[in-house]
């Protein structure tokens, strides 16, 4: 049984659906009654090609969007204007670690600033910030990447952020199929359930031709090319942050992002109920919530992300006043990296800086002399680590404006 006329509205496919049969896998792990509940036909949505389909916007968001796209390039130019040439590779990994928390969070995996460092350097650290920092991973491949976004590229972002576990298979398309809500038993009383994993590859070829046009506004093609990857959600894990990952390398290879990451996923934190339901419309055919809730969200985490550029930039120049080392000296290129890595260790600065042991703990003696560091864990003799709070709460505070809901 197969549903196959799309059925528009505002110019857009919805979804059909077609029928399949379906028997819980491991008939132990699941009571008799249960498994009678699980089995039986179900529907899958199938999946419209949009490769060449027409986008047709109303003005006023044609003009939002353009709006929206003018305020990227103006943070985009901001992080250099504020902070300097000198600190554009920190910033951008200050705004990488804090989008790739948000767009976990969305998914209720939440950590602390701290934790995240630590899980960077390798440290001891949480479940939740190895998993987050994976997604640091999938996000700076995104944008190593983006300059040519394949099926190829897409399988390394989601491999990257996988790399930290083990549960799920990184960078290999679904073989199976999967479904969000519900009943793990089965997909019949799911909220969503995705195309069969037959469709997966074929849905992807199209959404990367869909990526390569060149005939819509930046903001507008990548929204579209997010839930459009949401609905095909082609692997058994992870499709939310890779896909939100994949925005940004949209972005970037537009030329409107060129240097630090515009904290986007940050937007959409503010009201993760509205996000699944542009989602939802766009499934159903309607365009315009998606591109709106889109739009709105950019806005949102421009202004989240100003304040926090203001923040390091006034922290950073705090610490340029508390500290009297002479001219070159490692402890001022160590400001710097706390920025970027606000936990270190003497090994971390020593190869960072391509220093000696001796000059990278001298470094940081001098800070922690100005009490621009402290150590995690007082009184600790090993595997000693620097802690600098204060760029970790501009960081926490930084998640907490953008998971408050309006």
């Amino acid at each position: 049984m197969n549903s196959s006329t799309p059925r528009f509205r505002g110019e857009w496919p919805a979804l059909t659906y077609e029928v399949h049969d379906w028997r819980p896998a491991d008939a132990t792990l699941f009571s008799h009654r249960r498994r009678r509940a699980a089995s039986g036909p179900y529907e899958s949505a199938l999946i419209p090609s949009i490769a060449d389909l027409p986008v047709h916007l109303p003005s006023e968001l044609a003009t939002e969007a353009e709006e929206a796209a003018v305020e990227i390039a103006r943070f985009d130019n901001a992080a250099s204007e504020v902070l300097g040439d000198r600190e554009i590779a920190p910033i951008s990994a200050v705004l990488m670690r804090s989008e790739s928390a948000a767009s976990s969070q969305i998914e209720n995996i939440t950590v602390g600033a701290r934790q995240l460092a630590l899980a960077q350097l390798g440290e001891e650290a949480n479940v939740n910030a190895r998993l987050v920092s994976g997604n640091v991973s999938a996000m700076q491949a995104a944008l190593n990447l983006a300059g040519e976004i394949s099926t190829g590229t897409i399988l390394e972002m989601h491999a990257a952020l996988m790399s930290r576990q083990s549960h799920h298979a990184g960078g290999e398309w679904r073989t199976q199929q999967v479904w969000i809500g519900g009943d793990a038993a089965g997909p019949h009383r799911a909220a969503f359930v995705p195309p069969h994993h037959s469709h997966v590859r074929a849905a992807m070829d199209d959404l990367v031709t869909f990526t390569a046009r060149t005939d819509l506004p930046a903001l507008v093609h990548a929204a579209i090319a997010h839930a459009q990857f949401e609905t095909i959600h082609p692997f058994t894990d992870g499709n939310g942050r890779t896909g939100r990952a994949l925005v940004h390398a949209m972005v970037r290879r537009s030329g409107l992002s060129r240097r630090v990451t515009v904290p986007i996923s940050a937007g959409l934190l503010t009201d993760t109920e509205a996000y699944v339901a542009w989602l939802t419309s766009y499934r159903e055919g309607e365009l315009a919530p998606l591109l709106a809730g889109m739009i709105e969200a950019t806005f949102r985490a421009l202004a989240n992300g100003h304040r926090l550029l203001t923040e390091i930039h006034e922290i950073s120049a705090r610490w340029r006043g508390a500290i009297t080392a002479r001219r070159g000296a490692a402890a001022w290129r160590t400001i710097d990296l706390l920025i970027g890595q606000p936990v270190v260790t003497v090994r971390f600065v020593q190869a960072q800086l391509g220093v000696s042991a001796h000059t990278a703990q001298t470094a940081i003696d001098t800070l922690e002399s100005a009490g621009i560091l402290t150590q995690a864990v007082a009184g600790r003799r090993r595997n000693r680590t620097w802690h600098a709070r204060e760029v970790t709460e501009a960081l926490d505070a930084f998640a907490e404006r953008a998971g408050r809901r309006n």
